[in-house]
């Protein structure tokens, strides 16, 4: 008995089923030089004049700004939500009057910058006061998202000026740290040596029961050698007497805090990441539940990048420079890890520095610079949308799209 030839239907041109061709686009800003948003219309642009099916109708881009949860964060979950920046009166990390951005999606999750109230930009027009400093700022654009009912709210805590382990944030939310005699302790970390117990019965009970995310990339102790003073206070203008007296400080705050919600004291201290931004994740962590969180899954679990990537044929992403930091909790490295299976995962960036072997151990198929001839870095900037733009239209006629 022979075998049947399995019959194959061949079905004209204009009769074969479309297939439709997916393109997430899911960049960082080029810092200096053009916003997430900027740069990712610019890669959408690129997209549409040079891809075959956007003249037959089958193409669907998904486009998400993004950042790794530091500077840029606020205005790049601004602009996937479709939102504009909210301000509020607040106190720099000196205690003077300032304004502050924040941001807060439909679904009534807000986001701070801590950096817009406390961060060094803010003081850096006279010397800094390392033991002075005060996260007070940041507590009152917290409370102004509890007043707006926010349900959550994600703090990111790059750039701070301060070392005071967020006593100031929790003071504009009702704590009081007292000393030996019941008076409330002066702003910042140089006092804190002489706290004797914290006053947590007038805390906003708000921010008890709002769930709190911390972007938070170094892992960082709150005390010791690693800890926030030794590390990051020279930065903030810390003498050595100076660091000594605040790392002190942080060791009798943690033990402090630790008596009042139960906790060990040592192991307080030195949990990871509690170093970070003068130790301002330590009483957020102890006190109000707060779970830190590596800033690119941060921002990719706020703005579902699973979803905004799934199906995707081409994904394409990019920085102002693309080197080995970009392979560790940066914006590239987060959608490489979230990509699905199959998907071409392209970088453009303004530079890139890594070879292809690095490049492709990482799960990144291409890396393009958009530098075309030697031209400086204002050069560069001036034309960055068109070249960004350029780039994109070479990977997807390349890729026949």
């Amino acid at each position: 008995m022979t075998r049947a030839t399995p019959s194959v239907l061949v079905m004209p041109d204009d009769e074969q089923p479309r297939r439709r061709v997916r393109v997430a686009i899911v960049p960082d800003s080029f810092k200096g030089s053009a916003t997430a948003l900027e740069v990712a219309t610019a890669m959408a642009r690129g997209v549409q004049r040079a891809s075959t099916a956007a003249v037959s109708g089958d193409l669907e881009i998904r486009l998400s700004p993004f950042a790794d949860g530091g500077e840029g964060t606020l205005d790049a979950l601004l602009d996937a939500w479709g939102e504009r920046p909210r301000t509020v009166a607040t106190t720099d990390a000196l205690g003077r009057p300032a304004t502050a951005r924040y941001g807060l999606s439909p679904s009534r999750t807000g986001v701070i910058e801590a950096a817009e109230a406390c961060g060094l930009p803010q003081v850096s027009d006279r010397p800094l006061e390392p033991l002075a400093a005060s996260t007070r700022g940041v507590g009152t654009i917290a409370a102004a998202l509890l007043e707006e009912g926010a349900r959550e709210i994600v703090l990111c805590v790059g750039g701070s000026a301060t070392t005071d382990g967020g006593t100031g944030l929790l003071t504009a939310l009702g704590a009081r740290f007292l000393d030996r005699a019941g008076g409330e302790l002066p702003p910042g970390g140089g006092a804190l040596a002489d706290l004797d117990r914290i006053d947590l019965s007038r805390l906003d009970p708000r921010a008890r029961t709002v769930t709190w995310r911390v972007a938070c990339d170094v892992t960082n102790p709150l005390c010791g050698e690693r800890g926030a003073a030794a590390v990051f206070g020279p930065q903030k203008g810390a003498t050595p007497a100076d660091v000594a007296r605040l790392d002190a400080g942080l060791a009798r705050l943690a033990a402090v805090v630790a008596a009042e919600v139960g906790l060990d004291a040592d192991a307080l201290a030195q949990r990871p990441g509690t170093g970070a931004a003068g130790g301002m994740p330590l009483l957020l962590t102890a006190v109000l539940g707060a779970e830190l969180v590596p800033g690119s899954e941060l921002v990719a679990q706020t703005l579902g990048l699973a979803d905004v990537l799934a199906g995707a044929d081409l994904v394409l992403t990019g920085e102002g420079r693309f080197d080995e930091q970009s392979l560790h909790g940066k914006v590239v490295d987060a959608v490489a890890r979230h990509a699905p299976a199959g998907a071409a995962v392209v970088v453009i960036a303004g530079e890139v520095a890594l070879d292809d072997e690095a490049v492709h151990a990482h799960g990144v198929t291409a890396a393009l610079a958009t530098a075309r001839g030697p031209r400086t870095l204002p050069e560069l900037s001036a034309t960055v949308a068109d070249d960004v733009e350029a780039a994109a239209a070479a990977v997807v006629r390349l890729m026949g799209l």
